[in-house]
């Protein structure tokens, strides 16, 4: 059960990464729409119902379908063949907005994966001012959601998306969902991840060790208790973040939908440097290190 639950969440980021809004030459946008290639007639005619779109309309959509194969391509690295599936169902649309509108998720039959989690991934992913709708054609965990927008994306800037950014975006999806499902609170594990994320990225920190310590005093700030693998994990993702050059203002302005709700606990996010200085200085101090053990001067009288 849990496994099935990381792969709702895994696998619906990537069809919102492909679902991005193409401009064309007469500057007329049009909303990406991204399907399932394994919907039959009647899940297909469900899926657009859900998701606002009338079949008749369909040329006036780029529309895309995500294979299990493509599951496959961005999710071997974390999640086994049998989780991942073999069944494309879940579909999504994304139409561009204003700059600075921020991305705005919703789901539609999609039974575990969060609209928080999808939006700090699609942060991850680079991409911005969207509203995303994410569809099934009945109660399913998102599946083929996950490996979409990426592409279109690229489309539809003439940017592209590096595959580390690809990388991190669909591994903190999937971190982010074992969490939920270890904590049973999906708002306080999407918090976590975005609030680490908002640290680490402030901080410009490159030591494992400093990116550890962020991440149990970020535990401390939301009063949960990691395991050690959980920690690692999450250190390890934010290793790759890290690396992204990501901005901590944009990463708020996208995901403000979860960081206004980070605001609302007033919690302390000053100090973390202090923090950290102090925790190695208990270390050096243990040691020995750093303190002065040098025979006092001689004087003359």
């Amino acid at each position: 059960m849990k496994r099935r639950i990381i792969k709702a969440s895994a696998l619906a980021l990537a069809g919102i990464l492909l679902c991005q809004t193409p401009v064309f030459a007469d500057g007329v946008e049009q909303p990406y729409l991204s399907l399932g290639a394994d919907l039959n007639k009647e899940e297909k005619q469900t899926v657009l119902r859900l998701l606002g779109v009338n079949e008749a309309d369909l040329d006036d959509y780029r529309v895309v379908q995500i294979t299990n194969a493509d599951e496959h391509e961005y999710l071997d690295n974390y999640l086994s063949a049998s989780v991942i599936g073999s069944r494309a169902l879940s579909s999504v649309l994304i139409e561009k907005t204003s700059k600075g509108s921020g991305i705005n998720v919703t789901t539609k039959n999609i039974t575990y994966c969060t609209e928080g989690m999808y939006e700090n991934a699609l942060t991850t992913a680079g991409i911005a001012d969207a509203d995303v709708v994410v569809a099934g054609p009945f109660n399913i965990t998102g599946t083929a959601a996950l490996v979409g927008a990426m592409t279109a994306y690229e489309d539809m800037t003439g940017e592209t998306i590096t595959e580390e950014s690809k990388d991190a975006a669909t591994n903190e999806l999937v971190v982010t969902s074992d969490l939920a499902s270890s904590l049973d609170d999906s708002d306080k594990a999407e918090q976590f991840l975005a609030l680490v994320k908002e640290e680490v990225v402030e901080s410009d920190i490159s030591s494992v060790d400093d990116i550890t310590k962020i991440v149990e005093d970020c535990e401390d700030k939301l009063q949960i208790e990691l395991t050690e693998e959980q920690r690692q994990q999450i250190a390890e993702l934010m290793e790759k973040i890290n690396s992204l050059d990501l901005n901590v203002n944009e990463l708020k302005e996208q995901a403000s939908n979860i960081y206004d709700e980070l605001s609302k606990l007033n919690l302390n996010t000053e100090g973390i440097w202090q923090t950290i200085k102090d925790f190695f200085s208990k270390i050096l101090s243990f040691f020995g290190i750093g303190q002065d053990t040098s025979a006092p001067e001689a004087t003359t009288e």
